[in-house]
């Protein structure tokens, strides 16, 4: 069995070893990951990383919560967009549950990432708290967008409003909480081919371990609810999520510590 963490942030909170964490989860049959950068700095860090863990890719980004920064950090960003093992650009997106940064700045930083990922013709990470109407206000006329909504907490509804724009839709730990009936609606109303499964390490621990950190090895826990919710076993849902994760942001490279040579891009479609 061959699973996909499509979303986590080894190495964010320093309380972790990320090696340690990776070899769990290769134990636990999590093959590959999708290290996501919300900086400048960390976009970096997840290269440098995911170059020295089998089966890992990378992403880089600003995190809305940081919009702020774009000025300083958008042309590192784009550099490190550039580079051809770079997977995906985010993560991005809205949020209005902080008012960290005003929302205009926000939109604008969006924009920009959305505008990038055409660009490179690769998948951007959107990230969306308290704010589905208004990303999905800047999504309708640049659709269709190819990515992924991830940790997806809206309804059913909105999971299929933002599968007609083009995106994947991204299940975390919370699909398991026990009074998400709602989000456990939207992953059976997800169609099949869009199904993705994810961490967001250290972040959103399954139920099994709330109060604890968040790690790739546990997103099992949201893969087997995943497979109630669908009627299906853990190794089809496996199946399913790991083959949409390699179609979006492509096929996995072994442990090495230097980039892919040029021409290597695992590029596909445009967002």
């Amino acid at each position: 069995m061959q699973v996909f963490d499509t979303h986590c942030h080894l190495g964010l909170d320093g309380l972790g070893e990320p090696r340690d964490e990776h070899g769990r989860a290769l134990a636990a049959s999590v093959t590959d990951c999708l290290i996501v950068g919300i900086d400048a700095a960390t976009s970096a860090a997840a290269r440098d990383l995911a170059r020295t863990l089998a089966g890992a890719r990378w992403s880089a980004g600003l995190h809305p919560n940081d919009a702020d920064r774009f000025a300083a950090d958008w042309d590192a960003l784009r550099a490190l967009a550039a580079l051809p093992d770079c997977a995906a650009i985010g993560e991005t997106g809205l949020d209005f549950y902080r008012d960290r940064v005003p929302p205009p700045a926000q939109a604008a930083s969006l924009r920009a990432h959305l505008a990038l990922a055409r660009e490179r013709r690769l998948p951007v990470i959107l990230h969306c708290r308290d704010a589905f109407a208004a990303l999905h206000g800047e999504l309708v006329p640049v659709a269709p967008v190819r990515g992924v909504m991830h940790c997806f907490s809206g309804t059913a509804e909105q999971a299929l409003a933002a599968i007609a724009l083009g995106l994947h839709v991204s299940f975390a730990a919370p699909l398991g909480y026990r009074k998400n009936d709602a989000l456990r609606a939207a992953a059976l109303a997800v169609p099949e081919d869009r199904l993705l499964v994810e961490t967001d390490a250290p972040f959103l621990p399954p139920q099994s371990r709330r109060g604890e950190r968040n790690e790739p090895a546990f997103v099992r826990e949201t893969l087997q609810t995943l497979a109630a919710v669908r009627g299906w076993d853990e190794a089809r849902a496996a199946d399913v999520t790991h083959r949409n994760a390699v179609a979006l942001f492509g096929a996995r490279h072994g442990s090495s510590s230097s980039p892919p040579a040029a021409g290597s891009s695992q590029r596909g479609g445009t967002a």
